[in-house]
Formats: C-alpha cells, structure tokens, sequence
C-alpha cells in the first residue's frame, strides 16, 4: 500500500513539472502574437489573455502541486487559452487555406 501512496507522489510531481512549462509556453505565445488577430477571432483582447495566462502562471509557480485548489485554476486558465484561443489566433493569422 505504501507503495501505491509513493506512486502517487510521484504523478502528482510529475504533473506540477509539466504545468509551469505549459503555462510558460501559454504566457509567451500570448506575447508573440499580434493584438488584432486575438479580436479576428473573436476572443478577448491580447491584454486581457496576457493577464489570464500570466496569472495562470504564476499560480502554477506559487502553489506547489495538483493538490491545491488555486493550482488547478492556474492550469485551467492556461488550458482554456492553449484550446480554445491559441487555434484561432493561428487560424486568422495564417489566413485562408484552400
């Protein structure tokens, strides 16, 4: 059973080590793209989504593993803009495809 608890430690310190590169990765994308494109698509400002994926951030710095509630608001912040914004931010970037 122990040995179950240990695994789970594990995942868990896992999933934290992912979280801040994927924040970061969310934070800096935000930075590089162009102000229009984020109201092309029909999503909140380029401030506005800086601001939600730098918070995200650092509540995934700040709090320390999936076990807290403010962590998991963190990577659901970042989540919602790597799924929902970041496709149609590149989408009206790269234009129309035939």
């Amino acid at each position: 059973m122990e040995l179950l608890y240990e695994l789970d430690g594990y995942i868990l310190f896992a999933l934290w080590c992912l979280g801040i590169p994927v924040g970061a990765y969310a934070f800096f994308h935000a930075l590089v793209q162009r102000s229009d494109a984020f109201t092309a698509a029909e999503k909140l400002t380029k401030p506005a989504w800086l601001g939600i994926t730098g918070a995200g951030l650092l509540l995934l710095v700040l709090f320390r593993g999936p076990l807290t509630l403010f962590w998991l608001v963190g990577l659901i912040a970042v989540l919602v803009y790597l799924v929902d914004v970041r496709p149609k931010v590149v989408e009206v970037q790269r234009g129309p495809r035939w």
